[in-house]
Protein backbone atom coordinates (compact mmCIF):
# COMPACT_ATOMS: atom_id res chain seq x y z
CA UNK A 1 0.00 0.00 0.00
CA UNK A 2 2.83 2.43 -0.90
CA UNK A 3 2.04 6.06 -0.23
CA UNK A 4 -1.41 5.22 1.12
CA UNK A 5 -2.61 7.17 4.15
CA UNK A 6 -5.60 6.86 6.45
CA UNK A 7 -6.25 10.55 5.87
CA UNK A 8 -7.69 9.65 2.46
CA UNK A 9 -10.79 8.47 4.29
CA UNK A 10 -13.39 11.25 4.24
CA UNK A 11 -16.09 9.64 6.41
CA UNK A 12 -15.98 7.51 9.55
CA UNK A 13 -18.70 5.32 7.97
CA UNK A 14 -17.36 2.30 6.08
CA UNK A 15 -20.67 0.49 5.49
CA UNK A 16 -23.86 2.56 5.67
CA UNK A 17 -27.20 1.07 6.61
CA UNK A 18 -30.60 2.22 5.38
CA UNK A 19 -34.31 1.62 5.95
CA UNK A 20 -33.93 -2.01 4.84
CA UNK A 21 -30.38 -2.96 5.87
CA UNK A 22 -28.23 -2.75 9.00
CA UNK A 23 -24.52 -3.50 9.35
CA UNK A 24 -23.52 -4.59 12.84
CA UNK A 25 -20.91 -6.44 14.93
CA UNK A 26 -17.76 -5.97 12.81
CA UNK A 27 -14.58 -7.97 13.00
CA UNK A 28 -11.68 -7.66 10.61
CA UNK A 29 -8.58 -9.39 9.33
CA UNK A 30 -5.77 -8.11 7.10
CA UNK A 31 -4.08 -10.71 4.92
CA UNK A 32 -1.98 -10.45 1.76
CA UNK A 33 -2.89 -6.83 1.09
CA UNK A 34 -6.62 -7.22 1.63
CA UNK A 35 -8.81 -5.99 4.49
CA UNK A 36 -11.74 -8.28 5.11
CA UNK A 37 -14.65 -7.14 7.23
CA UNK A 38 -16.97 -9.79 8.65
CA UNK A 39 -20.21 -8.55 10.17
CA UNK A 40 -23.87 -9.11 10.90
CA UNK A 41 -25.95 -8.21 7.86
CA UNK A 42 -29.57 -7.53 8.86
CA UNK A 43 -32.09 -7.48 6.02
CA UNK A 44 -35.79 -6.62 6.20
CA UNK A 45 -37.86 -8.39 3.56
CA UNK A 46 -40.77 -6.66 1.72
CA UNK A 47 -43.20 -8.54 3.99
CA UNK A 48 -41.49 -7.10 7.07
CA UNK A 49 -39.71 -10.31 8.09
CA UNK A 50 -36.19 -9.76 9.39
CA UNK A 51 -33.25 -12.09 8.74
CA UNK A 52 -29.69 -11.99 10.06
CA UNK A 53 -26.65 -13.28 8.18
CA UNK A 54 -22.92 -13.43 8.71
CA UNK A 55 -21.51 -11.62 5.71
CA UNK A 56 -18.21 -10.25 4.47
CA UNK A 57 -16.82 -7.44 2.31
CA UNK A 58 -13.28 -6.80 1.04
CA UNK A 59 -11.17 -3.71 0.45
CA UNK A 60 -7.58 -2.84 -0.39
CA UNK A 61 -7.78 0.75 0.81
CA UNK A 62 -10.57 0.87 3.44
CA UNK A 63 -12.50 3.19 1.10
CA UNK A 64 -14.06 1.00 -1.56
CA UNK A 65 -15.75 -2.15 -0.25
CA UNK A 66 -17.14 -5.09 -2.17
CA UNK A 67 -20.84 -5.88 -2.02
CA UNK A 68 -21.83 -8.02 0.98
CA UNK A 69 -21.29 -11.73 0.49
CA UNK A 70 -23.49 -13.85 2.72
CA UNK A 71 -21.68 -16.76 4.37
CA UNK A 72 -24.69 -18.25 6.14
CA UNK A 73 -28.18 -19.33 5.15
CA UNK A 74 -31.53 -17.56 5.40
CA UNK A 75 -33.18 -19.04 8.49
CA UNK A 76 -34.89 -16.97 11.19
CA UNK A 77 -34.61 -19.97 13.51
CA UNK A 78 -30.80 -19.71 13.35
CA UNK A 79 -29.84 -16.20 12.18
CA UNK A 80 -26.09 -16.86 12.26
CA UNK A 81 -24.47 -13.53 13.09
CA UNK A 82 -22.07 -11.53 15.27
CA UNK A 83 -18.73 -12.85 14.02
CA UNK A 84 -16.31 -12.43 16.92
CA UNK A 85 -12.93 -12.80 15.25
CA UNK A 86 -10.87 -14.85 12.81
CA UNK A 87 -7.84 -16.73 14.10
CA UNK A 88 -5.18 -18.87 12.49
CA UNK A 89 -5.30 -22.41 13.88
CA UNK A 90 -2.87 -24.99 12.51
CA UNK A 91 -3.40 -24.98 8.72
CA UNK A 92 -6.67 -23.06 8.54
CA UNK A 93 -8.62 -19.97 9.50
CA UNK A 94 -11.32 -20.24 12.16
CA UNK A 95 -14.20 -17.78 12.49
CA UNK A 96 -16.40 -17.77 15.59
CA UNK A 97 -20.00 -16.60 15.49
CA UNK A 98 -23.40 -16.98 17.15
CA UNK A 99 -26.90 -18.06 16.30
CA UNK A 100 -29.60 -15.53 17.14
CA UNK A 101 -32.95 -17.30 16.74
CA UNK A 102 -35.95 -15.02 16.21
CA UNK A 103 -38.33 -17.46 14.53
CA UNK A 104 -41.50 -15.56 15.46
CA UNK A 105 -40.23 -12.05 14.88
CA UNK A 106 -38.92 -11.52 18.41
CA UNK A 107 -36.80 -8.42 19.04
CA UNK A 108 -34.11 -10.46 20.81
CA UNK A 109 -32.89 -14.02 20.38
CA UNK A 110 -34.66 -16.77 22.27
CA UNK A 111 -32.97 -19.14 24.72
CA UNK A 112 -31.65 -21.36 21.90
CA UNK A 113 -28.91 -18.88 20.98
CA UNK A 114 -25.55 -20.69 20.91
CA UNK A 115 -22.02 -20.10 19.59
CA UNK A 116 -20.26 -21.77 16.66
CA UNK A 117 -17.16 -21.87 14.48
CA UNK A 118 -16.65 -21.99 10.72
CA UNK A 119 -13.38 -22.91 8.99
CA UNK A 120 -11.63 -21.86 5.79
CA UNK A 121 -8.34 -22.36 4.00
CA UNK A 122 -8.58 -19.17 1.94
CA UNK A 123 -10.84 -16.73 3.87
CA UNK A 124 -13.33 -17.03 1.01
CA UNK A 125 -14.96 -20.46 1.18
CA UNK A 126 -16.23 -21.47 4.61
CA UNK A 127 -17.60 -24.63 6.18
CA UNK A 128 -21.02 -24.83 7.76
CA UNK A 129 -21.22 -23.60 11.38
CA UNK A 130 -20.21 -26.14 14.03
CA UNK A 131 -21.41 -25.87 17.63
CA UNK A 132 -18.84 -24.77 20.21
CA UNK A 133 -19.46 -26.99 23.23
CA UNK A 134 -17.89 -24.52 25.65
CA UNK A 135 -19.57 -26.03 28.71
CA UNK A 136 -17.86 -29.40 28.09
CA UNK A 137 -18.62 -32.52 26.06
CA UNK A 138 -20.86 -33.88 28.79
CA UNK A 139 -23.30 -30.95 28.73
CA UNK A 140 -26.10 -31.42 26.16
CA UNK A 141 -26.60 -28.51 23.76
CA UNK A 142 -30.06 -27.85 25.16
CA UNK A 143 -28.57 -27.40 28.66
CA UNK A 144 -25.78 -24.98 27.73
CA UNK A 145 -27.90 -21.88 28.28
CA UNK A 146 -28.35 -18.83 26.10
CA UNK A 147 -25.00 -17.51 24.87
CA UNK A 148 -23.90 -15.02 22.21
CA UNK A 149 -20.88 -13.00 21.00
CA UNK A 150 -17.92 -15.43 21.06
CA UNK A 151 -14.26 -14.39 20.81
CA UNK A 152 -11.21 -16.66 20.54
CA UNK A 153 -7.75 -15.79 21.87
CA UNK A 154 -4.59 -17.85 22.35
CA UNK A 155 -2.68 -17.58 25.60
CA UNK A 156 0.79 -16.05 25.34
CA UNK A 157 1.70 -17.62 28.67
CA UNK A 158 0.73 -21.10 27.49
CA UNK A 159 0.91 -21.30 23.67
CA UNK A 160 -1.57 -23.81 22.31
CA UNK A 161 -4.13 -23.03 25.00
CA UNK A 162 -7.13 -21.24 23.54
CA UNK A 163 -9.74 -19.27 25.41
CA UNK A 164 -13.28 -18.58 24.29
CA UNK A 165 -15.05 -15.58 25.79
CA UNK A 166 -18.80 -15.32 25.28
CA UNK A 167 -21.76 -13.38 26.61
CA UNK A 168 -23.39 -15.38 29.41
CA UNK A 169 -23.58 -14.28 33.07
CA UNK A 170 -21.57 -11.21 32.13
CA UNK A 171 -18.77 -12.67 30.03
CA UNK A 172 -17.98 -16.35 30.51
CA UNK A 173 -14.66 -18.09 29.82
CA UNK A 174 -13.83 -21.60 28.62
CA UNK A 175 -10.52 -23.04 27.42
CA UNK A 176 -9.41 -25.69 24.94
CA UNK A 177 -6.26 -27.09 23.37
CA UNK A 178 -7.89 -28.15 20.09
CA UNK A 179 -10.91 -25.80 19.67
CA UNK A 180 -13.12 -28.90 19.95
CA UNK A 181 -13.03 -30.11 23.57
CA UNK A 182 -13.65 -27.33 26.08
CA UNK A 183 -13.48 -26.81 29.84
CA UNK A 184 -15.62 -24.15 31.48
CA UNK A 185 -13.58 -21.79 33.66
CA UNK A 186 -15.85 -19.07 35.06
CA UNK A 187 -17.18 -15.60 34.30
CA UNK A 188 -16.37 -11.91 34.70
CA UNK A 189 -18.50 -8.79 34.98
CA UNK A 190 -18.38 -7.28 31.48
CA UNK A 191 -20.63 -6.26 28.64
CA UNK A 192 -21.23 -7.92 25.28
CA UNK A 193 -19.17 -8.10 22.05
CA UNK A 194 -15.88 -8.82 23.77
CA UNK A 195 -12.63 -8.24 21.84
CA UNK A 196 -9.23 -9.05 23.39
CA UNK A 197 -5.77 -8.14 22.09
CA UNK A 198 -2.28 -8.43 23.59
CA UNK A 199 -0.81 -5.00 24.34
CA UNK A 200 2.71 -4.83 25.76
CA UNK A 201 2.83 -7.18 28.77
CA UNK A 202 -0.92 -7.49 29.28
CA UNK A 203 -4.21 -8.09 27.49
CA UNK A 204 -6.72 -5.37 26.66
CA UNK A 205 -10.42 -6.25 26.54
CA UNK A 206 -12.96 -4.13 24.70
CA UNK A 207 -16.58 -4.77 25.64
CA UNK A 208 -19.94 -3.07 25.22
CA UNK A 209 -21.92 -1.74 28.17
CA UNK A 210 -25.23 0.10 27.55
CA UNK A 211 -23.47 2.67 25.37
CA UNK A 212 -19.88 3.14 24.30
CA UNK A 213 -16.91 0.80 24.42
CA UNK A 214 -15.58 -0.18 27.83
CA UNK A 215 -12.02 -1.35 28.57
CA UNK A 216 -10.51 -3.90 30.94
CA UNK A 217 -6.97 -5.25 31.37
CA UNK A 218 -5.53 -8.59 32.44
CA UNK A 219 -2.07 -10.13 32.92
CA UNK A 220 -3.24 -13.66 32.09
CA UNK A 221 -6.75 -13.69 30.50
CA UNK A 222 -8.23 -14.87 33.80
CA UNK A 223 -8.02 -11.87 36.15
CA UNK A 224 -9.56 -8.66 34.80
CA UNK A 225 -9.45 -5.05 36.03
CA UNK A 226 -11.87 -2.46 34.64
CA UNK A 227 -10.56 0.87 33.37
CA UNK A 228 -12.50 4.08 33.86
CA UNK A 229 -12.30 4.88 30.16
CA UNK A 230 -15.49 4.72 28.08
CA UNK A 231 -14.97 5.29 24.36
CA UNK A 232 -17.74 7.16 22.59
CA UNK A 233 -15.52 8.71 19.87
CA UNK A 234 -17.45 11.32 17.83
CA UNK A 235 -20.90 10.18 18.91
CA UNK A 236 -22.09 13.64 19.94
CA UNK A 237 -21.63 14.82 16.35
CA UNK A 238 -22.80 11.68 14.56
CA UNK A 239 -26.54 11.50 13.99
CA UNK A 240 -26.08 7.95 12.68
CA UNK A 241 -24.62 6.80 16.01
CA UNK A 242 -26.39 8.91 18.64
CA UNK A 243 -28.48 5.99 19.84
CA UNK A 244 -25.57 3.71 20.65
CA UNK A 245 -21.94 3.03 19.82
CA UNK A 246 -20.99 -0.56 20.46
CA UNK A 247 -19.22 -3.74 19.28
CA UNK A 248 -15.68 -2.36 19.14
CA UNK A 249 -13.14 -4.56 17.34
CA UNK A 250 -9.45 -3.65 17.56
CA UNK A 251 -7.08 -4.65 14.74
CA UNK A 252 -3.32 -4.31 15.24
CA UNK A 253 -2.03 -2.74 12.02
CA UNK A 254 1.36 -1.52 13.20
CA UNK A 255 3.09 -3.64 10.56
CA UNK A 256 0.77 -2.64 7.70
CA UNK A 257 2.40 -0.16 5.33
CA UNK A 258 0.45 3.09 5.22
CA UNK A 259 -1.38 2.33 8.49
CA UNK A 260 1.11 1.88 11.33
CA UNK A 261 -1.33 2.02 14.25
CA UNK A 262 -4.40 0.36 15.74
CA UNK A 263 -7.65 0.40 13.79
CA UNK A 264 -10.96 0.32 15.66
CA UNK A 265 -14.08 -0.94 13.90
CA UNK A 266 -17.47 -0.52 15.57
CA UNK A 267 -21.12 -0.02 14.77
CA UNK A 268 -23.37 2.91 15.48
CA UNK A 269 -27.14 3.10 15.75
CA UNK A 270 -29.51 6.00 16.14
CA UNK A 271 -31.27 8.22 16.71
CA UNK A 272 -30.78 9.62 20.21
CA UNK A 273 -33.79 9.89 22.50
CA UNK A 274 -35.76 7.04 20.94
CA UNK A 275 -35.60 3.28 21.12
CA UNK A 276 -32.35 2.17 19.51
CA UNK A 277 -33.18 0.57 16.18
CA UNK A 278 -31.52 -2.82 15.83
CA UNK A 279 -32.69 -3.98 12.42
CA UNK A 280 -32.23 -0.93 10.18
CA UNK A 281 -29.81 1.92 9.49
CA UNK A 282 -26.92 0.68 11.67
CA UNK A 283 -23.52 1.58 10.18
CA UNK A 284 -20.01 0.22 10.60
CA UNK A 285 -17.50 2.93 11.44
CA UNK A 286 -13.74 3.29 11.85
CA UNK A 287 -11.35 5.15 14.15
CA UNK A 288 -7.63 4.75 14.91
CA UNK A 289 -5.04 5.32 17.60
CA UNK A 290 -1.30 5.23 18.17
CA UNK A 291 -1.50 4.70 21.92
CA UNK A 292 -5.05 3.43 22.68
CA UNK A 293 -5.63 6.62 24.65
CA UNK A 294 -6.18 9.30 21.99
CA UNK A 295 -8.48 8.46 19.09
CA UNK A 296 -8.91 9.93 15.64
CA UNK A 297 -11.36 9.34 12.80
CA UNK A 298 -12.07 10.70 9.32
CA UNK A 299 -13.32 14.27 9.31
CA UNK A 300 -11.98 15.09 12.77
CA UNK A 301 -10.11 18.39 12.99
CA UNK A 302 -6.95 16.69 14.24
CA UNK A 303 -6.76 13.35 12.38
CA UNK A 304 -3.35 12.35 13.68
CA UNK A 305 -0.26 11.83 11.58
Amino acid sequence: MPGWKLERLTSPILLKGNERIAYRDPCAVYHEGVFRLFYTLVETEPDGRVYLYTATSESRDLIGWSEPKRLTSKDAGLNYSSPGNIVRFRDRWVLCLQSYPRPNGEKYANDRARIFTMESFDLVRWTEPKLLRVKGDGVPAEDMGRMIDPYLVESREEPGKWWCFYKQNGVSLSYSYDLTHWTYYGHENAGENVCIVPVDDQYLMLHSPENGIGLMTSPDLMRWTPKETLLTLGQRDWDWAKGRITAGFLLDCWDVEGIGRYLLFFHGTGPEGEDVIFDTHACIGIAWSDDLERWSWPGESDPGH
